[in-house]
Parts: C-alpha cells; sequence; structure tokens
C-alpha cells in the first residue's frame, strides 16, 4: 500500500485530488479536519486546537496564545502518528519534508499558473477576481512562511518531491490518475518495519516536547530521544530539586510513555 503527501497551492485542486486519490486507492485521507480528529485520538485536548493548518508565525496569534514551537510539536507528532501506518493520503502540513527521510513515501507537488488558479477560485467560490487573486497572494504567503519558519524551507525546492504536476495542462482528474500509478510502481515500496517504528518514536518524542512547553519548560534546556518503543530518555539541567520532579512527571503523563531515563542535572541559578 501506498503512503502518499501531497503539497499544493490554493487554487490547484489540491483536495480534489488527494480525495481522488485515496477513493481510488482505498486509503484514509488525511487533511486538516481528519489531522485534528487524530490530534484528539492521540489526546490533544479540542481545545488545544483550533487548526493545524499551514500557516507563518501570524497564525499563532489566536492559539490561545500558544508558542509557536508547540503548534509545530504538536503538528508533527500528528504527522508522524498517521504515517507510522505505513499508508494513506496526506495532504500539507509539512508532511513531505517531515517524511522526507523515508524512501517509502512518495511525495507528489501540485501546481498551475496563477492565471490559472484564479479563474478555478472565481469559477468553484464564485468570488471575483480581484478577490481570487488576494486570496491566493496571501495564502502563498502564509504556507511559503509556514515552511520557511518550520523547517527553514523554500516550498518550491523541487528537491523535496518525487512527482511534480501542472493540473492547468493535466487537469485534476489527469493529476490523480499519474499520482495512482505511480503510488503502484513497484519502486515505491510499502514502508518497512524500521522506518514504521522510527516515524512511531518521532511522534512519542514531538508529544513529549509539546507537554514540556506547554508546562512552560524551555527546550533550551533539555534533550529528548525515544530510542525504542516507551521509553523516553531525557538529558538537561533544571534549577531545583522541584524542577527536575515536576519535569519527569510531564513525561511520564505522556501517552506512549512507559518508562523514562533521565541525565537531567540540577545546577545553581546563574551557573
Amino acid at each position: 500500500m501506498s503512503l502518499i503527501t501531497i503539497t499544493r497551492s490554493m487554487g490547484c485542486g489540491g483536495a480534489k485530488i488527494a480525495l481522488l486519490v485515496a477513493d481510488e486507492l482505498k486509503l484514509e485521507l488525511y487533511d486538516d479536519q481528519r489531522l485534528q480528529q487524530e490530534a484528539i485520538k492521540m489526546g490533544i485536548r479540542s481545545e488545544e486546537l483550533e487548526s493545524l493548518d499551514e500557516k507563518a508565525p501570524g497564525f499563532f496569534d489566536h492559539l490561545r496564545g500558544y508558542r509557536p514551537e508547540l503548534y509545530l510539536d504538536l503538528m508533527e507528532s500528528v504527522v508522524y502518528e498517521v504515517a507510522q501506518r505505513g499508508k494513506g493520503v496526506i495532504l500539507g502540513h509539512g508532511s513531505q519534508l517531515l517524511l522526507r527521510d523515508f524512501g517509502c513515501a512518495l511525495h507528489v507537488r501540485i501546481y498551475a499558473s496563477e492565471k490559472s488558479r484564479i479563474q478555478r477560485l472565481m469559477t468553484e467560490r464564485g468570488v471575483s477576481e480581484k478577490t481570487a487573486e488576494k486570496l491566493i497572494h496571501k495564502s502563498d504567503h502564509e504556507r511559503r512562511g509556514f515552511l520557511r519558519f518550520a523547517f527553514h524551507m523554500d516550498w518550491n525546492d523541487l528537491s523535496l518531491y518525487d512527482l511534480v504536476i501542472n493540473t492547468e495542462k493535466i487537469g485534476t482528474d489527469g493529476a490523480a490518475r499519474l499520482i495512482i500509478e505511480a503510488g503502484q510502481l513497484d519502486k515505491i515500496k510499502e514502508c518497512g518495519p524500521t522506518a514504521l517504528q522510527a516515524m512511531e518514536r518521532l511522534s512519542l518524542t514531538k508529544k513529549i516536547e509539546a507537554a514540556l512547553l506547554k508546562n512552560n519548560f524551555s527546550p533550551v534546556y533539555y534533550h529528548i530521544e525515544v530510542p525504542k518503543k516507551g521509553l523516553a530518555q531525557i538529558r538537561g539541567f533544571t534549577y531545583s530539586e522541584d524542577e527536575k520532579r515536576r519535569l519527569l512527571n510531564v513525561v511520564k503523563k505522556v501517552s506512549g510513555v512507559s518508562n523514562v531515563e533521565d541525565e537531567v542535572a540540577i545546577i545553581q541559578p546563574g551557573a
């Protein structure tokens, strides 16, 4: 089965293409709404999430005061959580970057000319040409800013993608067929146990980091590793025994953590 990430710009038909691919290959589609549902299943409270959409730091202003780093840890943990199932279509959310080191994932970029995108938006949403143009520019700015902020990468870097499709020429149905055929190629292998276990560990790592950020532990002072399932290793320092105890308790309460090993030193303030 296939694990496919689809990155798209507004007005390219990316959402429709992702749905067509998922339906034909009988895969789960992980769009913004579905990823929110997965986050809640993972134990992330619904009130902590207004959206897991791809936006630049300005978007974080209305995430109930949470810091961008916390948002990113939550988002990354959810992407890794669904990816470790080994199959599915993930729409956006930096998935092409988060999963770039896993050869079993097929990364697709959907694009079209601005003129074509404006026309599609006018047709599908019934907006004026000027409104469509402004919406597209705003979306491009936010998505580009999101990847630059989160991963220091340019979303137009073609090395991030295995397949780049121009829907202005190919159309949405044609694009879906190309992705379906590519996903069924022998060279696109299923994710093996090693890759799936690595994704599972990455998901847990991000959940732990998010929990610590939420409890006001600065990531500057600690490092988290999950070398095997359920085992959390934490290294760093705190300023008191109480603070260390609280830090370890936060880690132990994270769903999926069964054992904690620590090398957390207690130092004097100002040291």
